[in-house]
C-alpha cells in the first residue's frame, strides 16, 4: 500500500524514528521448530502494494514499509496504476443508461454474469479445447490443485507472505482465463453458468488471499515489534503528527485502514481502464447545453423559450435558483457523478479530481480537495528555507460542510454519496451500497474516519466547527464487531444474502482476527450436505498450512478434519501425485489410516511404487502404512474361522475379494526391508484360505513371497552387527511359513498322485472271430498296454511314496509339531494362537485321510496300519487333534485294512500267521 499518493498528508522519513523503520526488513516467524534465516526476510508490512489510497487513508501509517516511499509531494496527482495490469474489466461500464441499479450491476457483476474483457478476437487453443468438455469451468481450473502444491514446497519454508502472492496470482491466472471461456460458451447457457459460478468462487479465493496477505503481514510485524516500541514524544503541532502516532500505536484503527484499502482494490480491480468510458463526453466546459440555450435567449425573443432554466451558471445556481439544467446538462451530471463516485469507491480519488476538471468543473475537483490533514513542516524546521504548508488548515468547516451537502435532498443521490464519504455520514452512503463489498466498505470508511476525528479532538488540536457534525457521529465507539453485528440487520436483502456465503464469511473472521470462530465455520460446513466446492476445500487446506506455518494456535480437530476431508477429495479425483504431501501434515496415526485407505484402491504395480515413493518423499511412515493396507483388506468381509469338514456346500473357488487379499501383499514386497512383515501377513491370509479349503487361493498368496525371504531376513539382521536370534515373531512367523509350505506341497502330491491313479491305461478288448490281421492288431495292443501299464504302474509307486513323505513331514513336523510356534516368548497375539492351533484340527485329520486312503489304494494296508500307531502315538499326540467322529470314522478305515490282510492269510496287523 502506496501511502504517498492518495492521502491527505505526507510525512518526510525523518519525521520519526518509526518512520525510518519503514523500509528496514524483518524475517517472519517460521514453525515453531524452525528458526528464521537470511533468505526469510520480508520489507516490514508492505500491506497492499499498489492499493488505491482511501479518502482517509494518511501517507504514513506507523510501521507499514514502503518499497518506494515518495515523501517529496503533498498529494500525488499522477495516475496510479492498477493492482494488475491486465485486469480485465466488464463487458459494459457506466454507460448512457442512466437507471442507478443497472448501472451498479454492470460495475460490480454478480456471480453468474459475464466478466472480463470481452475481445473475441483472442484465440487460444487452450479455451477451444476446454469449450468442448462437459464442465469448461472444471476442467480449466482443474491445474489449480497442482500448482497450489507447487506454490507451497516453494516458499512454505521461507518467505511465507511470497507465498500469497503466489497463491493470489495464481487465482488470477486462472480467472481470467475463465472469463473468456465464460464469454466464448454463451451459446450453452448451462456450461457458462457452472463456469462463471467457479469464475465467481475463485475471485473471491483471490481477494481473499490478498485481505490475508495484508492483514496478517500487519498483525505478524506487530507481534514481533511487541516489547520493543520506541518511546514517542506525543506529537502536538499538526493533525498530521497526531494522525501518524494513531495509526502508529492503535493496531484496530490501521488494520480497519487496511480492510478499507482491500476493498477498494478490489473496486479497481473490476472497473478496469476507466478512461475509455469516459473519453467520449468529457469535455472543458461544463453544462455546455444550458450555456447554449441562455445564449440563444438573449439573441431571441423569450416568448420561443416557455421552459424555465438557471440564468446562471455558478455551481450553486440549480440550488440557489431551484431551476433545473438543460436535459442533456443533467443527465451528464449524473452519468458523471456515478463516475466520481465509483471513482471513489474504488480509491481513486485523484483520478476523480483530475476527471472533474477535464469535464470543465474544477470547482468539483476543488471539493474533492478538503480533507487533507493540516500540517506546516516550518514550525519545528530549523532551516532558513520554507517548505510548503501541507493539507488544508480549514479541514474541519470544509467537513461540516459536506455532512450538510450529503444531507441536502435535492441533490443526486451519488453527489450526496460523495460527500458522505467525505464526511464520515454513514446514513447517507449506505443506499449507493449494492453489494456486501460496498457495504463493509462504507462501514469501515467511516469507522476510520470517526476514530480519526475522535483522536484528533481528544489531542486538543480539533476545532469548534466540528460541532456542527451530530452528537452520534462524534461519540460513536466503533468496532470491528459492530460493523459485523450492524451488517446482519441490514435491510438489504441482496446484501443480507451474501453474508452467508463462504468467502464472505471467510473474510469477515480474518477481518476480525478470530481464528476459532473460523475453525468452528469449517467444522460446520464438513457436515452438512451437499459437499464443500472442490476449490474451497482447497482454499481451506491452504488457510490452515499457513496459519499453522505462523505458529499460530489452531484447534487441532478441525484442521485435521478438514485436511482429511481435501485429502478424501484428491483420493477421489486420483490426483496421485498430490495426496502424499497433504497426508503427512495429519497427525502420525491419522496419516497412516489416511493414506493407506487411499491405497487400497490403486492396483497397478507401477502406480503402487510410485506412491510409496511419494510417501517416502513426504516423510510418511511408510512400513506402517503398507502393513495398515494389508491389515485392512485381509480382516475385510472375515469369514467364520470353522471346521470346513462340517461345511461341505462351501465355494472353495478363489472370489474377486480373495483375489484382493492374495494381491494387497504386493505393498510389503517392494522393500525388502519388510520381508518378515510380508511372512506374517501372508501367513495370516493364508490361515484362513487353508481354514476355508481355499488352497490354490492359498498358493497363489504363498507364490507372492520371494523365495529368498528367509535368506534376506537374516542378511538383514547380520547386516545390523546383531549377534542374538531373531526376535521370537520373526523366528515363529518363519517356522509357521515352512509349516504351510510343507502342507501345500503334500496337499498338491495328493493332487498329483489322485489324478494319476485315476487315469490308468486302457486294456484292450480281443476282438471276435478276429481275423489274422486283426489278432496281429490286437496282440501289438496288448503289448502297448502291458508296457504302457507297468510305467504307469512305476510312475504311480513313485508319487505314492512321494505324497507318503509329504504327508509325513506335516503330520510328523519337527521341533513340537505342525503349526506350533517353537519361541515361546513371542509377544501375545492371541487371535494368531488361536487359528494356529483350529488348523491343527481342521487340517492334520484330513492329511491322515488323504495318506490312508493312498496307502489303502496302493493295497499298502500294513502300513496304514502303521499309521494309526503314529497318531495313537504319546510322542507326537496326534489323537488330540481328531474330533471322535474323526477317530471312529478312522478306526472303522483300519478294520477295512485288517480284513483285507486277514483275507490275504496275514494276521490282523498283516503279520504272517504263526503255525
Amino acid at each position: 500500500m502506496d501511502w504517498s499518493l492518495n492521502s491527505p498528508v505526507v510525512r518526510e522519513s525523518e519525521v520519526t524514528r518509526a518512520a525510518r523503520r519503514r523500509s528496514k526488513k524483518v524475517a517472519f516467524p517460521l514453525a515453531q521448530d524452525e528458526s528464521p534465516s537470511a533468505s526469510s526476510t520480508t520489507p516490514a508490512r508492505p500491506l497492499l502494494r499498489q492499493t488505491p489510497g482511501s479518502l482517509l487513508k494518511q501517507s504514513f501509517t506507523p510501521r507499514s514499509a514502503l518499497r518506494n516511499p515518495d515523501v517529496s509531494a503533498i498529494v500525488g496527482t499522477g495516475s496510479r496504476p492498477s493492482r494488475f495490469i491486465n485486469t480485465p474489466r466488464p463487458k459494459s461500464g457506466p454507460s448512457m443508461n442512466l437507471d442507478d441499479s443497472d448501472w451498479t450491476n454492470s460495475l460490480y457483476p454478480s456471480p453468474v454474469s459475464v466478466l472480463g474483457d470481452g475481445s473475441f478476437t483472442e484465440e487460444m487453443n487452450t479455451s477451444a479445447v476446454m469449450l468442448k468438455e462437459d464442465d469448461p469451468g472444471e476442467a480449466a481450473s482443474v491445474s489449480l490443485f497442482p500448482d497450489f502444491l507447487q506454490s507451497y514446497l516453494r516458499h512454505s519454508s521461507s518467505a511465507l507472505f511470497d507465498l500469497l502472492d503466489e497463491y493470489e496470482s495464481v487465482c488470477q491466472e486462472k480467472v481470467s482465463t475463465l472469463q473468456k471461456l465464460v464469454q466464448r460458451s454463451s451459446s450453452s447457457q448451462q456450461k457458462s453458468s457452472k463456469t462463471a459460478s467457479i469464475t465467481w468462487l475463485l475471485q473471491q479465493e483471490m481477494v481473499t488471499w490478498r485481505l490475508i496477505n495484508s492483514l496478517y503481514r500487519d498483525r505478524v510485524q506487530t507481534a514481533m515489534e511487541d516489547g520493543l516500541m520506541m518511546d514517542i514524544t506525543t506529537p502536538s503541532e499538526s493533525e498530521k503528527a497526531i494522525m501518524e502516532q494513531f495509526f502508529q500505536t492503535d493496531s484496530m484503527v490501521r488494520q480497519s485502514q487496511l480492510v478499507v484499502d482491500w476493498l477498494e482494490s478490489i473496486a479497481k480491480d473490476e472497473i478496469g481502464d476507466f478512461s475509455d468510458n469516459i473519453e467520449y463526453y468529457a469535455k472543458s466546459v461544463y453544462w455546455e447545453n444550458t450555456l447554449h440555450t441562455l445564449k440563444l435567449r438573449r439573441e431571441q425573443t423569450s416568448a420561443s423559450f416557455s421552459r424555465p432554466l438557471v440564468t446562471e451558471l455558478d455551481p450553486d445556481a440549480p440550488i440557489r435558483q431551484k431551476r433545473p439544467l438543460a436535459d442533456l446538462d443533467r443527465e451528464d451530471d449524473a452519468r458523471l457523478l456515478r463516475y466520481i463516485y465509483t471513482l471513489i469507491r474504488a480509491g481513486m480519488t485523484d483520478e476523480a479530481q483530475r476527471l472533474c476538471k477535464r469535464c470543465g468543473q474544477a470547482w468539483r475537483a476543488a471539493t474533492l480537495e478538503g480533507w487533507k490533514l493540516y500540517h506546516d513542516p516550518n514550525i519545528k524546521n530549523g532551516e532558513s528555507e520554507l517548505e510548503p504548508v501541507e493539507g488544508n488548515p480549514h479541514r474541519c468547516v470544509w467537513k461540516v460542510c459536506c455532512w450538510r451537502m450529503a444531507e441536502e435532498e435535492q441533490f443526486n443521490r451519488y453527489e450526496r454519496a460523495i460527500y458522505a464519504v467525505l464526511s464520515g455520514n454513514l446514513r447517507q452512503l449506505l443506499p449507493v451500497c449494492e453489494s456486501w463489498e460496498d457495504t463493509v466498505w462504507a462501514y469501515f470508511r467511516v469507522l476510520v474516519d470517526t476514530l480519526l476525528e475522535q483522536e484528533l479532538r481528544s489531542s486538543g488540536l480539533s476545532h469548534e466547527e466540528l460541532e456542527g457534525l451530530p452528537r452520534e457521529y462524534l461519540e460513536t465507539s466503533w468496532t470491528m464487531e459492530k460493523v459485523f453485528e450492524e451488517l446482519q440487520a441490514t435491510d438489504s436483502k441482496r446484501v443480507l444474502e451474501a453474508t452467508k456465503e463462504h468467502y464472505h464469511i471467510v473474510q469477515k473472521f480474518i477481518i476480525l482476527g478470530d481464528l476459532d470462530g473460523l475453525l468452528d465455520k469449517f467444522a460446520d460446513w464438513l457436515g452438512k450436505t451437499p459437499p464443500l466446492p472442490a476449490h474451497l476445500l482447497r482454499f481451506m487446506s491452504h488457510l490452515l498450512l499457513f496459519f499453522r506455518s505462523l505458529g499460530l494456535q489452531l484447534k487441532d480437530e478441525v484442521c485435521v478434519d478438514v485436511l482429511k476431508a481435501y485429502v478424501s477429495l484428491l483420493a477421489k479425483e486420483k490426483r496421485v501425485e498430490l495426496i502424499a504431501f497433504y497426508v503427512s501434515h495429519l497427525p502420525a496415526d491419522v496419516a497412516v489410516t489416511q493414506y493407506a485407505g487411499f491405497l487400497e484402491e490403486v492396483t497397478e504395480n507401477d502406480q503402487r511404487r510410485r506412491c510409496l515413493e511419494l510417501a517416502g518423499q513426504a516423510g510418511l511412515d511408510v512400513a506402517a502404512v503398507t502393513k495398515t493396507v494389508v491389515e485392512t483388506v485381509r480382516e475385510r468381509d472375515a469369514e467364520e474361522f470353522t471346521h470346513h469338514d462340517l461345511t461341505p456346500a462351501l465355494d472353495t473357488g478363489t472370489t474377486a475379494e480373495d483375489q484382493q487379499k492374495i494381491d494387497v501383499i504386493d505393498w510389503l514386497i517392494f522393500d525388502p526391508a519388510q520381508r518378515a512383515e510380508a511372512l506374517k501377513q501372508s501367513n495370516a491370509i493364508m490361515r484362513k484360505f487353508l481354514a476355508s479349503k481355499k488352497h490354490e487361493a492359498a498358493k497363489l498368496v504363498f507364490a507372492k513371497v520371494p523365495e529368498d525371504s528367509m535368506r534376506e531376513i537374516f542378511r538383514q539382521w547380520e547386516e545390523q552387527g546383531m549377534d542374538t536370534p531373531q526376535p521370537a515373531e520373526v523366528e515363529n512367523a518363519i517356522r509357521e511359513h515352512l509349516c504351510i509350505h510343507a502342507y501345500l506341497e503334500a496337499h498338491e502330491s495328493f493332487n498329483e498322485w489322485f489324478r494319476h491313479m485315476n487315469s490308468p491305461p486302457v486294456k484292450p478288448t480281443p476282438p471276435a472271430q478276429a481275423k489274422f490281421t486283426e489278432t496281429v492288431a490286437y496282440e501289438m495292443k496288448e503289448k502297448e498296454y502291458k508296457l504302457e501299464f507297468e510305467n504307469w504302474k512305476g510312475r504311480l509307486d513313485v508319487l505314492t511314496e512321494e505324497v507318503k513323505e509329504r504327508i509325513y513331514n506335516v503330520l510328523l513336523f519337527v521341533d513340537g509339531g505342525w503349526m506350533v510356534d517353537v519361541r515361546e516368548d513371542a509377544e501375545e497375539d492371541s487371535d494368531r494362537s488361536v487359528q494356529m492351533a483350529l488348523l491343527r484340527r481342521l487340517c492334520l485329520p484330513m492329511m491322515a485321510f488323504l495318506l490312508l486312503t493312498v496307502l489303502q489304494r496302493a493295497e499298502r494296508h500294513q502300513e496304514s496300519l502303521r499309521l494309526a500307531e503314529i497318531i495313537a502315538s504319546d510322542q507326537h499326540r496326534l489323537y488330540e487333534v481328531f474330533s471322535k467322529d474323526e477317530l471312529q470314522k478312522f478306526l472303522q478305515k483300519m478294520r477295512e485294512s485288517s480284513l483285507l490282510l486277514l483275507d490275504k492269510g496275514l494276521d490282523p496287523l498283516g503279520y504272517e500267521l504263526q503255525s
